[in-house]
């Protein structure tokens, strides 16, 4: 792609559209009969979603040819933690009236809690090292292997979706079945001969 800039700015005007739209109905009083409810839900989908997107990114480029979709990958990471604090806002102010402790009593007690914790804070090291600047200081090697975790991410959420839902599964389902692709397809690559370090030959 030509203008990597221009796309990067088209990606981040998009990325923002759902937040401006849950504000948008928020002021006109059209979430719902239960607004909380619709905005932690809305927030957690979308994190969800940007976090499906990530993972696919790699995959999708090396199977297209697609270089350019590299130019993406941070961005959709960090909107997927954006949102993801976003919902973690949510929950922390307005069912849990800003107390730590409850949040922490909560995350021991339901299972949903703990992997929706989960998955935020080891979200927070990959969007904390997220900067040109802090990846040159790793180093490329380092930063790749760090930002592995972003698989462990994946898992944690649809873990948290998973649990969280009583009655209708399909579409928990459907993340983890898109998320099982993305890791089958990580799996086969690493075990793939091509990826294997080459052995030197003797003198």
């Amino acid at each position: 792609m030509k203008d990597a800039a221009f796309a990067k700015f088209v990606v981040l005007v998009n990325g923002l559209v759902p937040l401006a739209l849950l504000c948008w109905d928020a002021w006109n009083h059209q979430l719902g009969t239960n607004p909380q409810e619709f905005a932690i839900r809305t927030t957690g989908m979308t994190a969800l979603v940007f976090l499906m997107l990530t993972l696919a990114v790699t995959p999708v480029r090396k199977i297209t040819g697609w270089n350019f979709l590299s130019n993406f990958r941070r961005l959709l990471g960090l909107f997927a933690f954006f949102y993801g604090c976003v919902h973690l806002f949510i929950y922390f102010g307005l069912y849990q009236s800003f107390s730590i402790g409850a949040v922490a009593a909560d995350s021991l007690k339901r299972p949903f809690i703990f992997f929706g914790m989960t998955a935020l804070l080891v979200m927070l090291p990959l969007a904390a090292t997220s900067t040109n600047g802090i990846i040159k200081k790793m180093g490329a090697k380092r930063w790749k292997q760090l930002h592995k975790l972003v698989y462990v991410a994946g898992i944690a959420g649809v873990l948290h979706y998973f649990y969280l839902v009583k009655a209708d599964e399909r579409k928990p389902l459907a993340f983890a079945a898109v998320l099982a692709v993305l890791l089958g397809y990580r799996i086969a690559k690493g075990l793939s001969p091509a990826a294997r370090p080459v052995a030197p030959a003797r003198a």
